[in-house]
This record gives C-alpha cells, sequence and structure tokens, in this order.
C-alpha cells in the first residue's frame, strides 16, 4: 500500500512525500532521497520495492521547495536521456536554470531539515522501533550522506553514487555506510581515496563497493546510463545491509 503524505519542513513549509507501506509488520523504516530530478516515478517505484522488503519508505519531495516539481523533474530527465544530441544541448540552460535554488547557499540547510522531519514521520510509525536507515541516489546520496551526518536516529547509510560531505561533517557520521559507485564515474572515483581516508580517521564503517564498467545513475533503469547487471548486484547488497544493520528479520 502506499500514499501521498505531506510533511512540515523546520521553516513551516508544508512539502509532499510518498509513503510506501510492507504488506505486514515492518522491519524497520527508510529514508529515501531521490535524484536531481526529484520525486519521479522511478524514484516511487523503488520505495515500492523497499517496502516488498518489509519496510516502511518514505520518500520525500525535497526538490520542489528549489524549483523542480515532479513534473519538471520528469521532462527535464527526458531531454536529458534523449537519442537526440540537439535535444540534449538544447535542455542544459533550462536544465541549470532549474537548479539554481537548489544550488542556493540556503538550500542544504533547509533540505537536511526537510529529511530530519521525514525521520521523525518514519519513526512515529508502529513497528519501526527505532531502526531506521537511509537511502539515496546521486543528489539524494549526497544528501543521504547529509542526514545520516546530522541525525543519529539513522543506523545504515546506503548513498548511490553521492558526494560524501566535508571532513567536519564525516565525523558527525555514527552509522555504518554502504556506498555504490560506477567506476566509469570519473569525478566521484578521484574523490574515493580522500572519502576513504576521512572515513578511516573518523572512525567510520565505510564500505565502498564499485562497479568497474558502471557509470553514474547505473541503478536508474528509466536512464540510458543503466547497467543492469551492476544495479541487479546493488540491490542485492543494500537489502542483505539494510537487513543486517537494522537487525530485521521477516
Amino acid at each position: 500500500m502506499s500514499e501521498t503524505v505531506t510533511l512540515t519542513a523546520p521553516d513551516g513549509e508544508i512539502f509532499a512525500a510518498y509513503l510506501a507501506h510492507p504488506d505486514s509488520r515492518p522491519r524497520g523504516g527508510l529514508v529515501l532521497v531521490h535524484e536531481i530530478w526529484g520525486l519521479t516515478d522511478h524514484i516511487t517505484d523503488v520505495a515500492d520495492r523497499l517496502a516488498g522488503e518489509g519496510y516502511v519508505v518514505l520518500a520525500p519531495d525535497i526538490l520542489s521547495h528549489g524549483g523542480i516539481e515532479p513534473s519538471l523533474g520528469a521532462e527535464l530527465f527526458a531531454l536529458m536521456n534523449s537519442s537526440d544530441e540537439q535535444a540534449r544541448t538544447a535542455a542544459q540552460p533550462r536544465m541549470r536554470e532549474a537548479l539554481a535554488g537548489a544550488h542556493a547557499p540556503e538550500y542544504a540547510a533547509w533540505a537536511v531539515g526537510a529529511l530530519q522531519a521525514a525521520v521523525d514521520r518514519v519513526a512515529s510509525v508502529a513497528g519501526v522501533d527505532g531502526r531506521i536507515g537511509t537511502i539515496g541516489f546521486c543528489f539524494g546520496g549526497t544528501y543521504a550522506f547529509l542526514l545520516a551526518a546530522t541525525d543519529d536516529r539513522i543506523r545504515a547509510v546506503a548513498p548511490f553514487y553521492g558526494t560524501a560531505p566535508d571532513t567536519a561533517r564525516i565525523a558527525g557520521i555514527h552509522a555504518p555506510v554502504l556506498a555504490l559507485y560506477g567506476g566509469q564515474d570519473k569525478a566521484l572515483m578521484d574523490a574515493l581515496p580522500a572519502v576513504r581516508a576521512q572515513m578511516a580517521d573518523a572512525g567510520v564503517a565505510f564500505t565502498p563497493i564499485v562497479y568497474d564498467e558502471a557509470a553514474h545513475a547505473f541503478f536508474n533503469d528509466t536512464g540510458t546510463r543503466y547497467d543492469a547487471e551492476a544495479a541487479a548486484d546493488a540491490w542485492q547488497r543494500v537489502t542483505a545491509f539494510f537487513a543486517s544493520v537494522l537487525g530485521a528479520t521477516r
């Protein structure tokens, strides 16, 4: 079962979220953070799949606040994944303009506060019993890291191709991290050795998994970079990770 719910950010702003319920008593709760395209059908599908694994899953829409509502995100995604190079090129200025709000200095603080409101909602569901993790993709992977660094209720973190926070914020992560990357994602691969060292220095249980032939966004089965083999392996690893760390049994 799924439903659309509303949450309230610390500044009083009301924002929407997709809430997916398992068929039986939950084995824990997850906050799912979407890609830079916002709360698209792909993300709600991932939420439903995780609910099928037994979790209460809340996927908040934190990008409408930054200027990208789900319908615009879906449109931009289609343009940027078009086989028509001219269409992709023409869409780039529009994409940059749409993302301006999410790049504003004050946006990150708002988004992390909104995600903590999502944790509040997940924590309130009967049967979750404090067993809360977070998972995110791209933009959402970055915010999964940030949420874990800010909120010590997070017990497990699974960022897909997200950018790790700075050293000071890494020190705030008290949960184990399973981070998944495409080996062809050059910027994140270049940064990974330093991230490993910073995580080790902070005492974070950090396990990076690199799929050598995969690109950024390899898990998104609606995009041109989808890698079915890497995505299937990542899914098995992530679901086993949450089951193990959250102590969830069925």
